[in-house]
């Protein structure tokens, strides 16, 4: 089909995705003054007023951004070019032939008959012994023992759970791997980005504390090991967690802090806004690159589209997760940088290592609304565009 494609000059695969809009890195006032020249022979220069034409540069914008914009896509399933044999991956195709059709059955079978109890067996194995071993670890007095067992029951347990994905990964760079007293900052694709990293190194986590069976896995593991638990209230306390924070990063004999700053998924395209509360606490950030690839089994997390369990379910019945995970020279704030851009320095270093799209949009955006800020920026850009040439002219 594709060199048939070819033969013909016709566009296969249509860009859904890969965007369908040709944009032009232009600024507002060049763009108004294009559409004020197209319209008359007036220039912009010599009409500082509000012309009725410049209303068309607002309806094109608006309408662009319903189309394709660089915001919600982030948060679907990117569109393969090639079908992997699991779920529809192109639009374009929905039956190709008897023989594909045949052997994706067969993929059925073999991922849910042969691989599935296979590796719900492990993850089960793996829990278990995370609870067990952090348990009993617990009980030994503080030393340097019980760090030892510690980190080696948490290895062991993480490397488990990391086969019951059939995760294939490569490290790069591992002398850069974060150290004591550091915070380890990474994108994040999937809450199975924990284990990726954890699988290769020994980290404090941070988190909310939870009920169920996530409650007695985080109550086990913090008996062996500082991991720094937030209770519900706690959480939208800022002060209180970058105190605790602090504290933690202080003592150097600790182990390094594991933080997402994105703070939700992302498709693994792109690198969005990072949460400037890990960068303004001063300890030394170890950022880390992930990168999946979706061809043997798309590991991001839709939490909008699909819950924990059906996600899980997705993971365990694709054919392997593989992805590498690149360590980045350690990274410090700068006497004349605020928190904010060393948090823009860090993100840039993740996304261009990661062959990924810096984004200055706050991933938050998945489930808010955009803020009337955003709006109010635009505005003042057309004002002052306006007021400004007003004003020059008066001037003159």
């Amino acid at each position: 089909m594709e060199r048939g494609a070819k033969e013909k000059n016709h566009q296969l695969y249509k860009p859904y995705t890969n965007g369908i809009i040709a944009k032009d890195p232009t600024s507002l006032e060049e763009e108004i003054k294009e559409i004020r020249r197209s319209g008359s022979s007036k220039a912009l220069d010599n009409t500082p007023e509000f012309e009725l034409s410049d209303i068309f540069y607002f309806c094109r914008k608006g309408m662009e951004t319903i189309m394709d914009d660089e915001v919600t896509k982030r948060f679907s399933a990117e569109e393969l070019e090639s079908w992997n044999l699991l779920s529809r991956t192109n639009y374009n195709f929905q039956y190709i032939s008897l023989r594909l059709t045949v052997l994706w059955g067969l993929g059925v079978l073999i991922r849910y008959c042969f691989l599935l109890p296979l590796r719900i067996a492990l993850a089960f194995t793996g829990i278990s012994l995370l609870v067990v071993g952090t348990t009993v670890v617990g009980y030994l007095p503080n030393g340097r023992f019980k760090e030892f067992m510690s980190k080696h029951v948490h290895l062991m347990c993480y490397r488990i759970c990391v086969r019951a994905l059939t995760a294939i990964i490569t490290y790069h760079d591992r002398e850069n791997r974060p150290r004591n007293g550091g915070i380890c900052v990474a994108n994040h694709t999937s809450p199975i980005d924990v284990i990726i990293l954890a699988s290769d190194g020994y980290y404090a986590m941070v988190g909310q504390v939870h009920g169920g069976l996530m409650g007695v896995i985080q109550r086990a593991m913090v008996k062996a090991c500082p991991h720094v638990w937030f209770e519900r209230s706690e959480v939208k306390d800022r002060h209180l967690v970058a105190k605790r924070l602090t504290e933690h990063v202080q003592d150097k004999s600790k182990l390094p802090i594991l933080i997402f700053p994105e703070g939700t998924c992302i498709n693994n395209t792109s690198v969005m806004m990072f949460k400037k509360g890990s960068f303004e606490i001063g300890a030394t950030v170890y950022p880390v690159a992930i990168k999946y690839d979706p061809q043997f089994g798309d590991a991001f997390w839709n939490s909008s589209k699909y819950g924990m369990v059906t996600y899980l379910l997705r993971m365990m019945t694709s054919w392997a997760i593989v992805c590498s995970v690149w360590y980045l020279p350690p990274m410090t704030r700068e006497a004349d940088e605020d928190a904010v851009q060393f948090a823009n320095r860090v993100k840039s270093a993740i996304a261009r290592q990661g062959g990924l799209v810096d984004l200055l949009w706050d991933g938050g955006l998945k489930r808010e609304k955009v803020k009337d800020t955003f709006k109010e920026e635009q505005q003042k850009l057309y004002s002052k565009m306006i007021v400004g040439n007003h004003e020059d002219r008066s001037r003159s």
